[in-house]
């Protein structure tokens, strides 16, 4: 149950932060992490991993999840960024972004996947942590809406790649506008583009 690892530890913290990323896959744009601070107990039982809900759903929980919320941040990495010191440093900073702006601070850090080597505060990494945690589970939504919003405006940038459909991953067709058009300025120059 996703609140249970939540609920072991509002036993004895008031603020638990959970920390996650969008975007470590994408050929283009940026990484962003989120790290929230929910309610003490607070469960919703659609919130998930963001990958398993539909986009209709993630804006619907992302509307709830900024209301409820006793603190939120993002963190947010360019594609010039992480091509000088790589995808996992770049998602670290992003993550340490969001939680340096959390205020309150929180008594312990829920990360998913990873630990945090510039992080003062008691940390918790979890593999598969959107699935253990409500927090990060939260903070996947966040951080997915985020980015996926980034995209949709790099779109009206550069409308002939079509970042509004795959937001930068590497599908079919974003494969097919770089054959075609070659990279454009927020393109990861050391990602494998074609």
């Amino acid at each position: 149950m996703k609140a249970l690892q939540d609920r072991n530890l509002w036993r004895n913290h008031s603020f638990i932060a959970g920390v996650d990323e969008a975007g470590r896959g994408p050929l283009a744009g940026p990484v962003v992490a989120c790290a929230v601070i929910l309610p003490r107990h607070f469960y919703h039982p659609e919130i998930d991993d963001s990958k398993k809900l539909p986009p209709k759903k993630r804006e619907e929980l992302y509307a709830t999840i900024v209301r409820v919320a006793l603190s939120y941040a993002f963190g947010i990495v360019d594609s010039a960024t992480i091509d000088r010191i790589n995808i996992l440093n770049a998602t670290k900073r992003a993550m340490q972004s969001a939680i340096d702006e959390l205020t309150p601070q929180p008594d312990i850090v829920l990360v998913d996947g990873m630990h945090l080597d510039t992080c003062v505060l008691k940390q918790i990494p979890l593999v598969k942590g959107d699935t253990l945690s409500i927090s990060i589970a939260a903070a996947s939504v966040l951080a997915k809406v985020e980015r996926d919003t980034i995209m949709r405006t790099y779109h009206k940038v550069y409308p002939q790649y079509h970042f509004y459909r795959h937001k930068g991953y590497p599908t079919k067709l974003h494969r097919q506008c770089l054959s075609q058009y070659g990279p454009c300025p927020i393109h990861r120059k050391t990602f494998r583009l074609l």
